[in-house]
């Protein structure tokens, strides 16, 4: 399989991060003021859009990486392509990560009159969580308990984060029995029940993906390809029924030790169906370049929703304090609002920030790579016998 990007795994981000986007409206924008979320709630919930990031991460990770660390021969060769995949990583995430971390940080201290952003302890303590990489465990210890802060979306960050960290060692591990292992975590968690804590740190989502990218390369992954999804919108029907199905899980707890495993599978399902971006999932138009660009920007996305619904709620409640009207008798205002803001920033983030950031961390990987193999060929040349 061809290692370019896939234009149609850009949608499924799209549409994950939509979904994230409007899982997180209702109680951080407009705490219960919107009756049409409040109707939404309890019939479909979107958050599986975490999952369905998860399901991408671990395949767009695993079908370059594995080949590549697998196919060192020597312990030496093996870590320089661990560092270097590590150095991408650490480029790619967190220099915007941190940049929003700080952002946050700021506005709890400087524009939290309502309390919006909440206690600046919170924040420096869910601060440190994002820096350091242990949010995940934070959010499983805070939820229900206590204030967490205004950055929680950094959980999911850090779990993946934690799964970058670790995956090259699983790697070096398991070997060929990686997708044994994997199968196995990912039966694990099918059957029991997920606590804060579990759903915290579940990883069934990821390893599917991780056997998705390990299969595309077998002949069968070529043979099995859904080729009766080209027949006019049967894809997009299989699109919406999969989200519908999704959205009916994740807000109804029937079968709770099941259903979370069972949004797993549906979104490596849909992440194997893009996998072949043949337009399966989704028609060529105007609509699919909008969520590929969506899905483009959907880290960004991702790191900014959440401080955008806040700093529209300060906004309201110093509108409101200085006796001007009130802006929640305008939902549609407020969210066009809302949307126009988080597209804005994501967009500025993207180019100003992740972009320049990971051709950075590009460019240092082939200055490591450059200076080793200059290294190796010293080496080679000093070994030569002398001529005589």
């Amino acid at each position: 399989m061809s290692l370019k990007r896939i234009m149609d795994i850009e949608v499924l981000r799209g549409i994950a991060v939509l979904g994230v986007v409007l899982h997180h409206m209702r109680d951080n924008l407009f705490l219960g003021t919107a009756s049409w979320l409040e109707a939404l709630d309890p019939r479909a919930q979107f958050w599986w859009g975490v999952d369905l990031f998860f399901a991408i991460s671990g395949f767009v990770i695993a079908r370059s990486l594995i080949p590549t660390l697998q196919g060192c021969t020597t312990r030496q060769a093996f870590w320089q392509q661990a560092r270097s995949f590590w150095i991408r990583r650490v480029f790619r995430l967190l220099p915007a990560a941190w940049l929003w971390l700080a952002v946050i940080l700021l506005a709890a201290l400087l524009f939290n009159r309502s309390g919006a952003f909440g206690s600046l302890h919170a924040n420096v303590q869910a601060t440190l969580a994002g820096l350091l990489h242990y949010a995940n465990f934070r959010f499983a210890d805070a939820l229900f308990n206590y204030e967490y802060g205004a950055s929680f979306v950094y959980w999911s960050l850090a779990l993946e984060e934690q799964f970058y960290l670790l995956f090259p060692l699983l790697i070096l591990l398991f070997r060929q029995r990686l997708a044994w292992a994997l199968a196995v975590l990912v039966l694990a968690q099918l059957f029991i029940e997920r606590g804060s804590l579990l759903m915290a740190v579940r990883t069934d989502a990821l390893a599917l993906g991780v056997l998705l990218a390990i299969w595309s390369a077998k002949p069968s992954y070529q043979r099995l390809e859904p080729t009766f999804l080209r027949r006019g919108w049967l894809g997009l029907a299989l699109l919406v029924l999969a989200s519908g199905v999704l959205g009916l899980l994740a807000a109804k707890r029937l079968l709770p030790e099941y259903r979370i495993g069972a949004i797993a599978v549906i979104c490596g399902v849909l992440v194997w169906v893009a996998s072949y971006n043949r337009d399966y999932l989704f028609p060529r138009g105007k609509l699919k370049d909008l969520l590929t660009w969506v899905g483009s920007r959907s880290y960004g996305i991702y790191l900014i929703h959440v401080p955008v619904y806040f700093f529209l709620r300060e906004v309201c409640f110093r509108l409101q304090e200085a006796g001007g009207p009130n802006p929640y008798a305008y939902p549609w205002l407020l969210l066009g609002l809302a949307l126009g803001l988080i597209v804005v920033l994501s967009e500025l983030s993207y180019r100003l920030v992740e972009l320049p950031m990971r051709n950075r961390g590009s460019r240092l990987v082939k200055r490591l790579e450059s200076r080793r193999q200059g290294e190796e060929n010293a080496a080679a040349i000093a070994r030569q016998p002398m001529p005589e």
